[in-house]
């Protein structure tokens, strides 16, 4: 029996001597490798935080104490160690337990993530309610170098810095390396300046100045000469200036010096920063050796890190868009590129590469990033925002009041609009649509195929207007790609297909099965017309009212939140239009938060698919 297999709660792992840790690191360390490369997952950052993650359940006792997890994709050791060892199998699958951490999951789960750089705000909260319960619990958060690029996490630990509550901050550092020469330095300066007799002895000689009537003026020399000493050695001026004390660097993979070090720390009582640092896909060489690829990566072979490819060869979404944003860039000199800290996901890698001086990565600044993108705008270029529909969320004050009120030519390439699979709810593209569809000045469309997707983005960049362009996640049909890129006209629809009984609107993802469910019901006697929409704003009027007074019946078809989307548009004109008797079923996403599965798993069970399209309007026409 392995030490994992004796783990069922943190209490287990409190009562295992510090000798046998190394083997449980080892363990954790394997579970986490099979089931990714079973399942996928977030690989690297998982085996980057295993001896933190046990020194954290050694020292601190869950769920009493809170350990707030930044992103949450870090967090499947965690998982291991609290309960979870026996679904461990089922990681990110339907009805299988989640890639981040949630409430309803676990009681050591204490805040549900899956975005980045909101966990010192949370803590934060969580320190404030603990001291107005008074009680005296730990709050601990974790966070990565990279998701301290976001604006949020400085929001948090300014205002955390200012109420200086009894709160942890772990920066999870995976950027460096631990250099022998540094390491022995940062060792002593670690563990000196986390000790429990330097904590206090610091404490009671500030007080003990204050009272002394030259004792403010020493004090203000004696702190200036502590930040210069520490300034020429570490990182922490900075969090000193929030208001944090700061402790590390930490070798992060070092149980020995993590334990001693949040034992020292414990016993403080007030904010501290505890600068910890890691390697990303530490004890797996191919996650080591590209951290990048193995940051959030697919199923695997173990044995030699190879990514399983999926069936079919036709090019995914992102590929397309980011070879027809090449072609585009090469004519206009004008088209610049942006990213927020994900240029490989969003396909801009050829872009950084063949254009680096248009290209720029803002960080997970989503805000910055949009901002940005109005402002080189209207400095007279056309930049393009790739982005992911669930993080443009972050962004939409900035969309609103940033690019549309002042109607620059910023293009938003929307990318996993839809449901984007095993990641689950806090990464699908369910509501963007909704969110966008109401500002002014800006076009809105949506490809039915890969094809299709280069032309919206040469007629988004080419409007000189705001402008949306939404795609899902995952590879295209196959079909051809057009070499010259045409520019469509604006608010015009794509009749596909005629019949009289009834009239479906189907939108970008959902025009193939669509045309699949009118073909089954056309063997049925049933004649429909299908119509590519292209545009949810501004809908094709004109084709929309003549196809609703001729058959008297519309459906609408789309991969977003039924509220406030495509159906909620064609509904909107109808009643405009004071076109009355119209029968209309809008097919789309429920008002819940859709879950983790595999995107064809969860198109069917949303009635999607072309079995659950052709359902739904079989069911509906009967009852004409």
């Amino acid at each position: 029996m392995s030490i994992l297999e004796t783990i069922n709660s943190p209490d287990d792992l409190k009562r295992l001597p510090a000798s046998r840790l190394p083997e449980l690191a080892d363990d954790l360390r394997q579970a986490i490798i099979q089931t990714c490369a079973a399942n996928g997952g977030h690989l690297a950052p998982s085996l980057g935080v295993v001896e933190l993650t046990i020194a954290l359940h050694k020292v601190f006792t869950t769920p009493a104490d809170k350990i707030v997890w930044d992103v949450g994709h870090q967090a499947y050791a965690h998982k291991l160690l609290t309960g979870r060892r026996d679904r461990f199998d089922t990681l990110r699958t339907l009805n299988g337990i989640s890639g981040f951490p949630k409430r309803h999951e676990s009681q050591h789960d204490v805040f549900d993530v899956g975005h980045s750089s909101t966990s010192i705000s949370a803590a934060t909260g969580f320190a404030v309610a603990r001291d107005l319960d008074g009680r005296t619990s730990k709050v601990i958060a974790v966070i990565g170098d990279g998701s301290m690029t976001g604006g949020m996490a400085y929001e948090g630990i300014n205002h955390a810095g200012h109420l200086n509550k009894d709160l942890i901050i772990i920066l999870n550092d995976n950027e460096m390396s631990i250099a022998e020469n540094v390491g022995a330095l940062s060792t002593f300066l670690s563990r000196t300046a986390s000790s429990e007799f330097v904590h206090r002895f610091k404490k009671s000689t500030e007080s003990f100045l204050k009272r002394l009537e030259i004792g403010k003026g020493v004090l203000h020399v004696a702190r200036k000469m502590e930040e210069s000493f520490k300034g020429l050695f570490t990182p922490g001026m900075l969090f000193q200036a929030f208001g944090f004390e700061y402790i590390g660097p930490v070798d992060g993979h070092d149980l020995p010096a993590l334990i001693e070090t949040l034992e020292n720390v414990k016993k403080f009582d007030n904010s501290v920063l505890i600068h910890v640092l890691t390697k990303k896909g530490m004890g797996y060489k191919p996650a080591e050796n590209n951290p990048s690829l193995f940051h959030g990566v697919g199923p695997f072979e173990i044995e030699t890190g190879k990514v399983l490819k999926g069936k079919g060869g036709a090019a995914s979404y992102t590929a397309v868009f980011g070879s027809a944003l090449c072609k585009l860039a090469a004519e206009d000199d004008r088209i610049a590129a942006i990213t927020a800290a994900m240029p490989d996901g969003t396909g801009l890698t050829g872009f950084a590469k063949e254009f680096p001086e248009r290209f720029f990565d803002v960080g997970i600044a989503e805000q910055h990033g949009v901002t940005f993108a109005a402002g080189l705008a209207a400095g007279g270029y056309r930049p393009v925002f790739a982005v992911y529909s669930s993080f443009l969320q972050r962004a939409y004050d900035q969309v609103c009041h940033d690019v549309c009120l002042q109607n620059l030519p910023v293009t938003f390439a929307i990318d996993r609009g839809g449901v984007v699979g095993n990641d689950g709810p806090t990464h699908h593209g369910a509501f963007d649509l909704s969110y966008l569809r109401h500002l002014p000045n800006l076009t809105l469309m949506a490809p039915k195929d890969e094809n299709e997707l280069q032309h919206m983005l040469a007629t988004a960049i080419n409007l000189g207007t705001p402008a949306a362009v939404r795609y899902p996640r995952g590879n295209g049909y196959g079909v051809a790609l057009d070499q010259a890129l045409e520019i469509l006209p604006v608010g015009r629809a794509e009749l596909l297909r005629e019949g009289s009984t009834a009239a479906i609107l189907a939108l970008g993802t959902m025009v193939h099965p669509a045309m699949e469910a009118a073909a089954t019901l056309d063997a049925e006697g049933l004649a429909l017309t299908v119509v590519n929409a292209r545009f949810v704003k501004p809908l094709d009027e004109e084709l929309v009212m003549a196809l609703a007074k001729k058959c008297g019946v519309l459906i609408t078809i789309e991969e977003n939140a039924l509220q406030g989307g495509f159906g909620s548009a064609v509904l909107e004109l109808l009643e405009q239009r004071g076109l009355t008797g119209v029968r209309v079923l809008r097919l789309g996403y429920p008002d819940s938060y859709i879950p983790q599965g595999e995107q064809h798993e969860l198109r069917a069970m949303l009635g999607l698919d072309p079995a659950g399209i052709t359902s739904s309007l079989r069911t509906f026409l009967a009852g004409q």
